[in-house]
């Protein structure tokens, strides 16, 4: 068995997209319970044909939970968040979706087209200021995250709150899969 120290403080993985390759690094020193819970839904197979339901142009990209004809997908328990852990939602930043409830999420994930610091935590008051739980970055693709970014949205049936944020062509999230760094293919 691995001692602790054994354990890389970054490691990596690749979501394979109908748009392409998107290489990515996950901070488990920083984020380890989010990261754990990211490579276990991963390993798990829960993303597999998952869509990217929510495209907010040229702000933000997110997937994981939903099928290409929005059927939610069940999920594990929520997590901890672990947004007080200083990585702030920057530009190709991966971080956690999750409900009012800081503590909520469970396989949703985003990816941050540009700098969204109205999503960190910015405080102490619980829910107010709890913010998103930053956990990875784009080290490759992120030209796929752009091209999805810029994708036309609008109204699909069974979408009701997300209407104008659902991909008119499904983006689809074929799988994602741990990776050793000499795999990752860099911008």
């Amino acid at each position: 068995m691995a001692q602790e120290e054994d354990v890389p403080a970054v490691t990596y993985a690749r979501i394979q997209t109908s748009m392409g390759n998107i290489d990515i690094a996950l901070f488990r020193e920083e984020a380890p319970v989010t990261t754990a819970n990211f490579l276990q839904y991963a390993t798990d197979g829960h993303y597999d044909r998952t869509i990217f339901h929510r495209v907010v142009t040229d702000t933000l990209i997110q997937g994981g939970g939903y099928s290409a004809r929005l059927y939610e997908r069940a999920t594990r328990d929520p997590i901890v968040s672990e947004a007080a852990n200083g990585l702030k939602n920057t530009r190709g930043t991966l971080a956690m979706a999750r409900y009012e409830e800081p503590d909520s999420a469970t396989s949703q994930f985003f990816i941050n087209i540009k700098d969204n610091p109205f999503l960190d935590r910015s405080g102490d008051t619980y829910k107010k200021d709890a913010g998103y739980a930053v956990f990875g970055e784009v080290v490759g693709g992120m030209d796929v995250v752009d091209a999805i970014g810029s994708v036309a949205t609008g109204a699909k049936d069974g979408a009701i709150y997300l209407a104008a944020e659902v991909p008119v062509e499904p983006i689809i999230i074929k799988r994602v899969d741990p990776i050793d760094e000499d795999e990752v293919q860099r911008d």
